[in-house]
Order: C-alpha cells, then structure tokens, then sequence
C-alpha cells in the first residue's frame, strides 16, 4: 500500500507540473501538442527553478538585475569586431551533432558555440579570444554563442528545454527595426545594436526578420537566481552533466557531447518516423502515443516488481 501511495504522489507532481507549465503563459501549446512537447518530460524539473527563483516569474527581465553583465554591453563593439572577422565560420550543422537547435538549421539560422555549460571550445578560443575571455570571466554566463537569423526567415513558435538559465541577447549587427524581433509569451521586441534583450525561454517564443538584412548577435544562457542552496546545487549539478553532454562543436577539434553522440543515431529512427506520418497517419500516431506513454508503464511496472 505504501508503494502505491508513492507512486501516487510522484504521478501527481508530474501532473500538476505539467500543468503548471502549460498555464503559466499567456500563449500556450494545444492541449494534445503540450501533452508530447518537450516542456512537459522537463516540467518536473524545471517547476523546482520557478518555484525557487529569486526574480519574478516574467518573460522578460532587466538587464539591471544582473549587474556583473555590464561589462559584456560596454565591451560590445569588440564582440562584433570579433564575431564579423570570423562570419565565414558562423554557419549550421549538417552531421546531426546538434539536437538542442537541429530544426532551426532548415529555416536558414546558423551559430558559433564560444563555450558551453563548462565545455569549452577550443576553436572560439583561437578564432575570437577577447570575447572567449571575457564572457570566461563570468561565472553567471554558462553558454554563448553568435547567432545569426538571416533576412526574411524565421523561428516557429516554441519553448527552450531547461529553465536553469535566462536567455540573453546583445544585438552586434541588426535591423535596428521592429520587423526584426522576438516574440515572448505575446510580447514582441526588437533587437538594435549594442541594445540588450533578456527573457525566459521557457515561455512560448518564435523569431522573425521580416528585413533585408541579416541579424547578427551575442547569445547567452545566464544562470538563473535562486532562493536556497539546495536550488543553486542541482541546478549547476544538472548543468554539468546533463546540459554538458548537449555540446555542439564548431569543426573538428571540438568536443561533441553524449547527447549529441546519440542524437545522431537516434535521427535515424525519426526520419523513418516522419516517412511513416506521410504514407500512414494513424498508423504513425499509434506508434508515436506507445512510445509517449512508454514511460508511464514502465514506472509502473518498476513499482509493480519492487
């Protein structure tokens, strides 16, 4: 009887995480879509970083509340200098080596990782070292990259897994125009040059640039605050083993991380998968809800045998 009261409580806290995630935003996924959505296998997790943040829960933040970024926009022109000498090498990822921004890559938007939850790279360390080192002398900064968004494309609606760390983006080369902007939970922003935008990443996002000209800009994930040492602990515990192992390289001589190692070979089965959604449909979303629920039955299953 006991056994069954524990799984109980541990199906109602992943239920009403889910739950929590799917109306904490004015803009939210389907019902159905919420349900399969990687937001909800993280809700569990993510609930403690809400529920222990020390900022309030919005989907942007002021760059005023992270003092120790400062030096990041005063040195902003440098950054650019950096990020235009090496465009060449800011580019997307053909061999599957990038799980966590794999879609974007055939909607045109293209990165250079310059370090990544621990995981440094040493080709952003040759190629732009001023930046490399500055954003190094910042414990809060847990990755960065350059990310371009090309003109006239765009990024579909979606939320970031993971809710450890806010989103900060510092325009290098932009429109300077409201037709080039990011969409947060309803809310549109622009992005200028020299100008800092933060936000949650974890609320419904999607970017355009409805412009002529490209987007350039400095990508980071800042740790977010927390209210207690426990919160502080699993966060930086889960940042340097699970998010560690999503590194991406930039060419050869960097690391590529054991997500991104599985990534490629579970590719495999999802292309099959999205063959099979085209030539049979119900078919594809039987297979797709058992593997869904997969998870479910063998957690009751482990309780079932103990």
């Amino acid at each position: 009887m006991i056994k069954w009261t524990i799984a109980a409580l541990i199906l109602a806290y992943v239920a009403a995480s889910i739950l929590y995630v799917h109306f904490r935003g004015r803009v939210r996924h389907k019902p159905v879509r919420q349900l399969s959505d990687h937001s909800s296998f993280m809700a569990p997790i993510n609930l403690v970083m809400y529920l222990f943040s020390k900022l309030p829960d919005r989907p942007f933040h002021d760059e005023k509340d992270f003092p120790e970024l400062a030096v990041i926009k005063e040195n902003w022109e440098i950054i650019r200098d950096e990020a235009e000498a090496l465009e060449n090498h800011i580019k997307g990822s053909d061999k599957k080596d990038d799980a966590g921004f794999n879609s974007f890559f055939r909607r045109g938007w293209k990165r250079f990782y310059l370090q990544w939850y621990g995981e440094h790279h040493p080709s952003a360390a040759e190629l732009c070292p001023q930046t490399t080192a500055l954003l190094a002398s910042i414990p809060s900064v847990k990755a960065a990259m350059f990310a371009e968004l090309p003109a006239g494309s765009q990024l579909v609606r979606h939320r970031d897994p993971y809710a450890g760390a806010y989103r900060y983006h510092l325009g290098l080369r932009t429109p300077n125009s409201d037709d080039c902007y990011i969409n947060v939970d309803g809310e549109a922003r622009g992005w200028r040059d020299g100008e800092v935008l933060m936000f949650d990443e974890t609320y419904i996002h999607y970017a355009h640039n409805d412009t002529d000209m490209d987007r350039l800009i400095l990508f980071c994930d800042i740790e977010r605050p927390l209210t207690n040492r426990f919160a502080r602990g699993f966060n930086q515990w889960f940042s340097r083993t699970v998010m560690a192992a999503s590194a991406s390289p930039n060419d050869e001589q960097d690391n590529v991380g054991g997500i991104n190692r599985l990534f490629s070979k579970v590719y495999v089965v999802r292309e099959k998968g999205k063959a099979l959604k085209q030539s049979n449909w119900l078919l594809y979303q039987i297979s797709k809800w058992v593997l869904l629920s997969l998870p479910l039955v063998l957690f009751l299953l482990f309780f079932w045998l103990i």
